[in-house]
C-alpha cells in the first residue's frame, strides 16, 4: 500500500563523480547506474526517478530533444493530458522542460534539462504499480515537488 503521510523534504547534495551534481530528497536512495545514469528510489511510496546522462556530441541536440518529447508524449493514449513546463535558469546554464502527465499513464512526469552544449539529462518517474492516478495522486505531487527541486539545484561540472 502506498504510505499518504510524506515526511517534510530534507534535500543533500549529491555528486557522483559525474558531469553534474543535483539535490535529492533525503528520503530517497540513489543507486548509480552505468554511464552517469542514476535511479532514485523512494521506497515508501515504490517510486523511481530513473535519470539518464548523456554528452552533446556531433550536434545531437535536436535529436536528443526530439527523444525526450517523444518519451513524454508516448503517454498520450492513456494520458489525461500533459501540461509542458519550462525550466530557464541562465545563471546556473540549464534550460530545460518538465511534463507533467495527468492519467493513467505509465509514468506520471518527465523532464530534461540541458546547458545546450555539452550535457543533456532527462528522467522518468514510475510508480511500481499498475497506474491508477487516484490513488497515486498524493504521492505524484510529493514526487513532482522533487524533481523541481532537481531541475534547480543542478549544476554542470
Amino acid at each position: 500500500m502506498l504510505r499518504l503521510d510524506y515526511p517534510k523534504p530534507e534535500y543533500l547534495t549529491v555528486e557522483r563523480g559525474c558531469p553534474y551534481s543535483f539535490s535529492m530528497n533525503e528520503n530517497a536512495i540513489m543507486v548509480k547506474k552505468k554511464r552517469c545514469g542514476t535511479n532514485i528510489y523512494y521506497p515508501n511510496m515504490k517510486a523511481t526517478l530513473y535519470l539518464t546522462y548523456q554528452d552533446i556530441r556531433n550536434n545531437n541536440l535536436d535529436s536528443l530533444l526530439q527523444d525526450a518529447q517523444k518519451l513524454a508524449y508516448d503517454h498520450t493514449i492513456k494520458a489525461n493530458s500533459i501540461p509542458e513546463q519550462p525550466f530557464v535558469n541562465p545563471d546556473k546554464n540549464v534550460y530545460g522542460m518538465f511534463y507533467m502527465i495527468n492519467g493513467n499513464a505509465a509514468t506520471q512526469a518527465e523532464f530534461y534539462v540541458t546547458d545546450s552544449i555539452n550535457h543533456f539529462l532527462n528522467g522518468a518517474l514510475y510508480f511500481d504499480a499498475k497506474p491508477n492516478f487516484d490513488s497515486i495522486y498524493p504521492a505524484v505531487v510529493y514526487l513532482r515537488e522533487d524533481i523541481r527541486k532537481l531541475m534547480e539545484t543542478i549544476t554542470w561540472e
